[in-house]
């Protein structure tokens, strides 16, 4: 008898829960020597101390998997129970790269294991990702959701959204008040001497829901010296998509980005949200197999900063007016973990006169956003975003400040539940306000 030789995965005879499309890669599953550093870090196994809810545990399941263990619906339930946080690459002493490892495994679960999530599951992940990636389709809901605010329903309808679906619930709970949209301009002048050209990314959610953001994101720029082009049609940057496994859907959305901003004859280019510019700063890995767009999402993620990492990168040369109060700084996971931006969102902060920043207490933990995290699995998400806004609130500060949209829907969700008087903000707000010499009411308010 012929003996089995192994296929591109190292099953045999193709049975393996991967197909050979971008598998997990099995040097890196060997680079884990399973020596428990990732757990404290780890949100899910921090809530039930299950092993295979932990890093190496998944780790694991993708190991029998390369080695010929079907898809099964334990792996797809602990891949699915993941946020996607990073603290364990962060915590790892060996290096383990679980964010391509995980990455890549929820490919193939979108791929191989759909069948193993419930039909209530998959309609959710449909229905999700018809909007929230469609800046366009969030816009026409705007009015909508204006009028339901305004109606003062709430206290009816939260009750019942709550017994029928917890992920309704969420949604509602979490939307932010509709105010007037504010658009950027396509062109933005420097004030005074140009020191630097950059793009900015609109995003999909900061766009429509919090618009504010985009438009201070812009004036601090311009004030600092840089020229902002903002190309109007600019899409989704595909980091939803991507984290959650949906490869296709999400490389359709980067290489429309990369075209978009192929002639901008920028610098640099900027993204206040932590998640999108996560998945900018990965557009070469992501498209390193496309022979078209290899090389210019190789150079379009060179040019991909945080909009704290272009601040803190320039001297500052706008004169900071004093903003007199106490902030707390919760660090988003994708921009402390996944981007390894940390120290310059504190350094942009200290620039401003008169405001102290009060660190977090589990800081590196998450707040339970996690992209879609906390509508597919509210349950945990929600336990996790108790625990973020009680340490917040331990802090004693008088605003919380973060760099990324769904952080500030969840923690301001989690501090309104908890009936905790307390603001949140994102970061460029803070020194947008500095700048302009306004009072510290205007960031409470």
């Amino acid at each position: 008898m012929t003996e089995a030789k192994p296929d591109l995965l190292g099953s045999f005879g193709g049975a393996g829960a991967f197909d050979a499309h971008h598998p997990p890669a099995r040097e890196l599953v060997d680079d884990c020597v399973h020596c428990g550093f990732c757990l404290p870090a780890c949100p899910t196994y921090s809530l039930w101390g299950e092993e295979m809810d932990s890093p190496r545990g998944r780790i694991y399941l993708m190991k029998e998997g390369l080695e010929g263990e079907p898809m099964s619906a334990s792996l797809v339930q602990h891949v699915d129970a993941c946020l996607g946080c990073m603290a364990c690459v962060t915590a790892c002493p060996s290096g383990v790269q679980y964010d391509k490892l995980v990455e890549a495994t929820r490919q193939q679960v979108e791929r191989r294991g759909a069948e193993h999530r419930t039909r209530g599951q998959r309609l959710l992940r449909s229905a999700i990702f018809a909007l929230f990636p469609r800046p366009e389709r969030l816009r026409l809901i705007r009015p909508l959701l204006a009028l339901y605010q305004r109606s003062g329903l709430s206290w009816l309808v939260r009750p019942v959204l709550a017994r029928v679906s917890p992920t309704l619930a969420t949604m509602e709970a979490i939307a932010p008040p509709v105010g007037p949209r504010i658009p950027v301009p396509a062109l933005v002048p420097a004030v005074g001497a140009r020191r630097m050209t950059v793009g900015m990314l609109l995003g999909c959610v900061q766009r429509e829901f919090y618009p504010g953001v985009n438009a201070a994101t812009a004036r601090v720029l311009a004030a600092e010296g840089c020229e902002v082009v903002v190309p109007p049609d600019q899409g989704c940057c595909g980091a939803l998509s991507v984290h959650a496994g949906r490869e296709a859907e999400g490389l359709g959305y980067a290489r429309a980005l990369v075209d978009t901003f192929s002639a901008a004859g920028v610098e640099r280019i900027v993204a206040n949200s932590a998640g999108c510019g996560s998945t900018m700063k990965d557009y070469a890995h992501l498209l390193a197999d496309d022979p078209e767009y290899a090389e210019r999402a190789a150079e379009f993620a060179a040019k991909t900063r945080d909009i704290s990492e272009v601040l803190a990168e320039l001297e500052p040369v706008a004169p900071r007016h004093p903003l007199p109060m106490t902030v707390a700084y919760h660090d988003a996971c994708h921009l402390r973990h996944a981007q390894g931006v940390r120290a310059q969102p504190r350094a942009v902060l200290a620039t401003i006169p008169g405001l102290v920043v009060k660190e977090i207490a589990e800081g590196d933990m998450c707040c339970g956003s996690a992209g879609i995290y906390n509508l597919t699995n509210p349950e945990p998400a929600r336990e996790l975003g108790d625990r973020k806004a009680a340490n917040v609130a331990a802090t004693g500060a008088e605003l919380l400040v973060t760099s990324n949209p769904g952080c500030l829907l969840q923690i301001t969700d989690a501090l309104a539940r908890q009936g905790r008087e307390m603001p949140t903000a994102h970061m460029v707000l803070v020194l947008d306000a500095s700048l302009r010499g306004l009072p510290p009411g205007a960031l409470r308010g």
